[in-house]
């Protein structure tokens, strides 16, 4: 606000209010490429824990989804004739990493380049492009080939013969639900268990989510809130009998929970904007899993989860606007009346 004083000649002091937005820090360094690089680098622990495990096959699914989605991105823009493709923000490549990472071993090379494309076409093209999508695009890519190939991602893809005997064993949280088996909490904490790529190794996602949330390519509200509520849930389903061999470790540990609530559930675009509707947000997503994992038949959940807070998400906003500096924003002036 500046206030004017005029010249002496004119009857009465007055003042010249300027209103205008207050000014707003803003860090150059901090852009979209810088981002996706600290996600990426914060992918590079799971990725090594892939490798350890799959050898060739982690590298050869997360490649192809990475070209896949570089290649799909540069078609879709143009073919729709819009701005360049912004290939170098590493945005698809990011997607590209999550989707590969979310697949088995086992998946065609076929299953990868569908996934991506509607990944990209699907989750993020449709809606405007990047910064304007409602749902996570790998999470979409994931689903679409979940739903088309479902012989190829099912139960079956992670048991197969001829198979080293590391890869042909049911993942941990199939074997505890379907026959009461219990794993040990220590394979799944270190890695050295079967799964889709990014979810075998706790300690690898904690890590590499760890650099995300220093970096501030992503925020603590949401993986907090999802860990805090599938931790609260599970320990209540093993009290009530439901499907007791999986402790409140296991689910924590087993399957992609990790790997969901640090380098998905973070991302920026398709959460909520406020503190508040993150932790909201966070809190669906490990309602949604428990639900999907305790009562429906598939073993996993955090994929379906995802989307369907995502699809929550402009609600949440809506319900958990800040109060402004000052109090609320007043009214219309009512005309007429009065006291």
């Amino acid at each position: 606000m500046t206030m004017v004083a005029h010249p002496p000649d004119r009857v009465g002091p007055s003042a010249i209010v300027h209103v205008a937005p207050g000014p707003h820090l803003q860090d150059a360094a901090f852009t979209t490429r810088r981002m996706m690089a600290d996600v990426l680098v914060g992918l590079a622990p799971v990725m090594a824990a892939a490798v350890a495990v799959f050898g060739w096959f982690a590298v050869m699914q997360v490649g192809i989804c990475g070209l896949a989605c570089l290649a799909a991105e540069y078609l879709f823009h143009t073919v729709m004739r819009r701005k360049p493709a912004t290939l170098g923000d590493l945005s698809a490549v990011v997607t590209g990493a999550i989707l590969g990472l979310s697949l088995p071993w086992s998946a065609p090379w076929y299953v990868g380049v569908i996934g991506s494309f509607a990944a990209i076409g699907f989750g993020k093209v449709v809606f405007g492009g990047l910064g304007m999508n409602l749902f996570n695009p790998a999470m979409v890519g994931r689903a679409f080939v979940m739903i088309s190939f479902s012989v190829a991602l099912g139960a079956g893809a992670f048991v197969l013969p001829d198979a080293p005997s590391v890869l042909s064993q049911a993942t941990p949280l199939t074997v505890g639900k379907m026959t009461g088996e219990v794993t040990p909490l220590w394979p799944l904490f270190v890695g050295n268990v079967n799964g889709s790529l990014g979810e075998t190794s706790a300690i690898a996602c904690l890590l590499g989510g760890l650099w995300i949330l220093v970096r501030r390519a992503g925020t603590w509200d949401a993986p907090l809130a999802i860990v805090g509520t599938v931790a609260v849930l599970s320990a209540g389903a093993q009290l009530a009998g439901i499907h007791p061999s999986l402790t409140v470790g296991h689910h924590l540990l087993g399957g992609s929970l990790l790997f969901g609530a640090l380098f998905i559930a973070t991302d920026p675009v398709t959460s909520p904007l406020t503190r508040s509707g993150r932790a909201v947000f966070g809190i669906l997503i490990g309602l949604f899993v428990m639900v999907i994992r305790l009562f429906s038949g598939y073993p996993e959940g955090v994929m379906f989860a995802v989307l369907l807070a995502n699809a929550m998400v402009p609600l949440i906003n809506r319900w958990t606007v800040p109060t402004p500096l000052g109090g609320p924003v007043p009214g219309p002036v009512q005309k007429g009346g009065g006291a």
